[in-house]
Formats: C-alpha cells, structure tokens, sequence
C-alpha cells in the first residue's frame, strides 16, 4: 500500500465499463514525512476521496482487482482510504 495526496480527476471520453462508477484519481506519492516523492499513481476511488485529501492507495493489481470483485480488467490501483492523521514516532501529519 501507498499514501498519497490526490491532485486531480482523470477525465477519459472512451474509458472500460469497470470505470463508469468510480472516479480515476490523479494522485502525487508522498514519502513517510508526508513530502512528495515525484512520483503518481492513477487510481480508482473506491471510497468517495476528492482535490486535496490525503489517501490510502491500493498499487497491486490482483489485490485491487479483488476489491472492485473482478477476476480479470485493466485495474492496477484503487483508493481503499481516505487518511485522518498520520503518526510516526509522535510526529503526526495528513
């Protein structure tokens, strides 16, 4: 699993039928201080996440397929959290 910050919605015209009911989600990888790392994820939002907010994110294909209840489809990552606080060592970001 990966945290992340959700930056922006990927609008796609032509899109798998897997995709009508969730959102795809532009989201920037944070490091475990809570810093962008450079890289991103496309994910799916299986959880209601918007602009801003920091998420849990579910990078492993099988694994995120099961959470949609697809035994095959072109899905690599879904957003299965939307995170409150994050606490390292009594240091706490989100």
């Amino acid at each position: 699993m990966k945290i992340g910050k959700v930056s922006a919605t990927v609008v796609a015209t032509v899109e798998a039928p897997l995709f009508e009911d969730h959102r795809l989600l532009l989201c920037d990888l944070l490091d475990d201080d809570g810093n962008p790392t450079g890289g991103y994820v496309i994910a799916s939002d299986f959880v209601g996440a918007g602009a801003g907010e920091t998420v849990l994110i579910l990078d492993e294909g099988n694994s995120a397929r099961m959470i949609a209840g697809l035994d095959r489809g072109p899905l690599r990552a879904v957003i299965v959290g939307i995170v409150d606080e994050v606490d390292r060592d009594g240091d706490s970001w989100a």
